[in-house]
């Protein structure tokens, strides 16, 4: 068994490593920061430019330019016919002779990339220079204005029906093709000498920049933060001109990865002495409530022709709950000194310990609280740079047979998989969206999220920091074989380093991230040695960049006995725990079919943590119930087994899953069967754009506990009730207006973190039941239906513990709208989610109503987009008539930019009393 007690002291002191052999697996990890965000000052500024954009992307039936990235082999597949668990092939190979740019745009990965010789040398001439697009006298006044971030397709409209161009897998919105940016930036004749950086989050994909018509670089992968310096390209005191084109092919993804630049865009302007790009990286040890030891390294970066000795000073604050700097500095550095040498970068360390720390912890057990490095570089006393690191300090323990301690804490991890669109927003970020997210998973007891499968937006990792989560931060769905035509594949041989260098130097200061991974059900799961070789490739690049977490892979093929396992600290298992295609229900199915997998991994990888990294895949529509009802505990979908194709929906009594997949109540049982697993992450946390199995036709998933508008499935309750079993929760299902069905079968289930309930119709008691071991639902399968009441009492200890009822309710009435927030920011980004809700005269929501609303806004806001979390509506995000899907709609409402007021935002409907809502918005 491994012990790692890696611990990092000042520059005039050896970096000293401790790995030994021990009992008991044992990984003490420095603590890890926030990522570096910094506020203007007279020597650093930090512009964002999201605004005052303009934007033409190519018709369908138009030829693009010729200034490509690369060529591409054709699509000539369904990927919609391609199983979400099917094996991946080898690339295809492609051969032309037409000229591609990539010679040009390699080089601004340079600084990812460890030796010498693999470093791209740039090729002479300045590609595109000639073209209209890039140049500073274009009219562009007849395109798009647009603010970023941006998502192209999400407006639609949806492509309908069987052999379109983009199909459900895709998400059906019009991704593809070639698009251009363009923007005017202000750079006064004051920043002579200085340099300047353009930062980009995320565009989508193969984004190329040129300024003042020449050619800056680019980077291929949809999902990597980078930068470029502009320094040589710029006019100061002139017009500067931005052109960014980005291309978007079809077959790229097995999900919705949006269009455009769907993150934000900043300018960075330094002194040439600064400290480099995502140059600071703060860990911690010896942590305790006494004290902790903080270790900083400082990157810094000399862009000018002259030689220099600088000193680098850090103090350290405690921030407060919004992420602002309180009071005085708590710790300071020594400062330490650097002798630049003319265009080269130096790296300086220095520590301090820390008294009474208040240490980083997720939430509910503790309080993530957080600090911020200030770090200033000077030349003869004189400053010239400085540079905030937010972080937190917290002590991880991952141990094999008990699990995963912070701050010798031991936390389950209840944990859900997140892909990255927001629903009708699609894959432009917004904060607020996200967080919105965050706090109903918080609801539901999610302590952990996944990010399937490749890096988030950086605001998105400054909220699980100030949230309290725990984080898989993932940068790859694939290596050097495909699943989809044009996916990553493409560009991994030659992008894998810097990729993932990228990923782990911007985000390792994060105290929410408490494990890498590099990889997700890959092909080279499939090729024994040869995969497992590069697995061991970004397995050592992970480990230059990263040494304090420990890394994975997540794997639904590989087994014990094959070499790729062996490569990484922790093991991941897709579905593979509790089995795939295993049990009755499931037997003879096609594809990958595996016994549960904990024991033999355990019994293999006896000093290796176990994470149940993908399970359940269950699958459900909100509010809609097929009957009959399974009589087992799990069951694959198919027509009148849970499924309805026709209707391209799925039932919500919570026993259904993919083919591969598994129900909630089966994975539950076997996690506690098998106590030394660590937590799992459930697939999904919320539905997404995209793969939506079993039912192609539609446009989005029906995998998540939460649906794509942020309403409740009834499996929230099942979670919730497992999750926090402290809460007092009753959940009863299905709904009571099932006009038609009386005197017929219609089981009652009811979810509870109790361990007994007794149910009752119109009254009448239909008698009392209690949980066995790995039971996790009470059962009332023989109920006729009969028209009035159902209630629940439930009990814990045999005392009583939660009710619910629900009711037939009358006729559709009248509609209720309620915001999640009243007062939002006129700051053209803030939203507030409004719920549209279709009642009865006595206000109960009629939970099978599907009434056709109209929305309409007044005062200094906007609608931006409207859901109903209906997996097969295909009525464009963008409409402001929408049809109400089992009694819920949602609209989403922002204020106008500067501009202070009342909001009135109103519903209405035919034979429906209309109802309306004020919003304010402030500063």
């Amino acid at each position: 068994m491994l012990n790692y007690i890696i611990m990092y002291q000042s520059k005039l002191n050896k970096k000293s490593i401790l790995h030994s052999i021990g009992m008991c697996l044992l990984v003490t990890l420095p603590i890890l920061a926030q990522n570096p965000k910094t506020k203007n000052t007279e020597v650093r500024e930090r512009i964002n430019i999201n605004n005052g954009w303009k934007f033409y992307k190519y018709g369908e039936n138009e030829k693009a330019d010729d200034l490509i990235y690369d060529v591409c082999p054709e699509v000539n597949e369904n990927i919609d016919r391609i199983a979400a668990d099917a094996k991946p092939t080898e690339a295809l190979k492609v051969e032309s002779k037409k000229e591609v740019l990539k010679p040009y745009i390699l080089p601004t990965g340079n600084a990812f990339i460890k030796d010498q010789a693999k470093k791209h040398v740039r090729p002479a001439g300045n590609p595109g220079s000639d073209f209209a697009f890039v140049q500073s006298g274009f009219n562009d006044k007849g395109w798009e204005s647009i603010n970023l971030p941006h998502d192209w397709a999400i407006k639609g409209p949806f492509y309908k029906g069987d052999g379109t161009i983009i199909g459900g897998g895709m998400g059906r919105l019009p991704i593809q093709g070639v698009a251009w940016y363009r923007r005017k930036i202000d750079v006064p004749l004051s920043d002579k000498g200085k340099s300047v950086f353009l930062d980009i989050d995320g565009a989508m994909s193969y984004a190329m920049v040129w300024l003042n018509g020449k050619l800056v670089g680019g980077w291929p992968y949809g999902y990597a933060s980078w930068q470029l310096d502009l320094t040589p390209y710029i006019i100061p005191g002139g017009e500067n001109q931005l052109a960014i084109r980005v291309d978007n092919p079809i077959g790229s993804a097995r999900w919705y990865p949006g269009a455009g630049i769907y993150r934000s865009i900043w300018l960075t302007k330094t002194q040439p002495v600064h400290i480099a790009n995502w140059g600071t990286y703060i860990t911690t040890s010896n942590v305790s409530a006494a004290s902790a030891n903080i270790d900083l390294k400082v990157t810094l970066e000399n862009n000018s022709d002259a030689q220099g000795s600088y000193q680098v000073a850090t103090e350290i604050y405690l921030l407060d709950s919004k992420g602002n700097k309180t009071g005085q500095a708590v710790a300071k550095i020594t400062p330490a000194n650097a002798a630049l040498k003319p265009r080269s970068q130096e790296t300086v360390s220095g520590s301090v310990i820390l008294k009474n720390p208040k240490l980083w912890e997720p939430v509910p057990e503790g309080t993530p609280n957080r600090y911020v490095a200030v770090t200033t570089v000077s030349l003869n006393g004189k400053t010239v740079d400085t540079y905030t690191t937010n972080f937190g300090i917290r002590d991880l323990r991952f141990d094999a047979e008990k699990g995963i301690f912070v701050n010798g804490k031991h936390i389950y991890l209840k944990g859900v998989n997140q892909h990255h669109d927001l629903g009708a927003l699609g894959a432009a970020f917004n904060v607020r969206a996200a967080e919105r997210q965050l706090e109903i998973l918080r609801e539901l007891g999610c302590n952990a999220i996944r990010f399937s499968h490749n890096p988030p937006d950086p605001q998105l990792l400054e909220l699980t920091d100030k949230m309290g989560f725990l984080v898989v931060d993932e940068v790859f769905d694939c290596w050097e074989l495909k699943k989809t035509p044009l996916d990553f594949h493409l560009i991994f041989p030659e992008w894998h380093e810097q990729d993932l260098r990228a990923m782990l130097r911007r985000d390792r200061n994060h105290p929410s991230i408490i494990m890498w991974s590099f990889g997700n059900e890959v092909g080279e799961q499939y090729t024994d040695i040869q995969g497992a070789e590069v697995a061991k490739r970004l397995q050592a690049i992970t480990k230059e960049e990263d040494a304090t977490r420990p890394t994975t892979i997540s794997m639904n093929y590989a087994k014990p006995n094959m070499p790729l396992p062996a490569v990484v600290d922790l093991i991941s298992l897709n579905y593979q725990g509790e089995g795939i295609r295993n049990g009755d229900a499931y037997a003879g199915l096609k594809g990958i079919n595996t016994p549960p997998l904990f024991p033999a991994f355990h019994e293999k990888f006896p000093d290796k943590v176990i994470v149940s990294s993908e399970n359940a895949a269950a699958v459900s529509s909100r509010g809609e119930y097929i009957f009959p009802v399974y009589k087992g505990n799990s069951s694959p979908i198919r027509d009148g087994q849970g499924g309805d194709s026709k209707k391209q929906q799925v039932s919500s009594y919570e026993l259904y899953s993919v083919d591969f997949g598994a129900s909630a109540d089966k994975v539950f049982a076997s996690m506690e069967k098998h106590p030394y697993v660590a937590g799992g992450f459930v697939w999904s946390g919320w539905d997404y754009i995209g793969e939506p199995t079993p039912y192609y036709l539609s446009k989005s998933s029906y995998f998540g506990v939460i649906d794509l508008a942020g309403f409740k499935k009834d499996r929230f309750y099942l979670y919730q009730s497992h999750w926090k079993p402290e809460l007092p929760i009753a959940h009863i299902l299905p709904h009571w207006n099932w006009t038609g069905r009386e005197g017929e079968i219609t089981p009652v289930h009811v979810f509870t973190s109790g361990d007994e309930a007794e149910l009752f119709l119109n009254g009448k008691s239909l008698g009392r039941k209690k949980k066995e071991q790995y039971e996790y639902r009470l059962r009332w399968d023989d109920v006729k239906y009969t028209p009035g009441e159902l209630k629940v009492v439930t009990y814990k200890n045999g005392k009583k513990w939660a009710e619910d009822m629900v009711k037939t309710t009358t006729k559709s009435t009248k509609l209720t709208l309620t915001p999640d927030r009243n007062v939002i920011k006129a700051d053209g980004e803030d939203l507030s989610f409004i719920t549209v809700t279709v009642t009865d005269k006595d206000g109960l929501m009629v939970p099978d109503a599907k009434n056709m609303l109209k929305f309409s806004i007044e005062g200094p806001g906007e609608i931006v987009a409207t859901d109903n979390g209906d997996s097969a509506n295909l009525t464009s995000f963008a409409s402001l008539e929408k049809e109400a899907f089992n009694g819920l709609c949602l609209v989403i409402v922002r204020a106008k930019p500067g501009q202070q007021g009342k909001i009135k935002v109103k519903a209405e409907s035919a034979g429906l009393q209309q109802a309306s809502v004020i919003i304010t918005t402030g500063k």
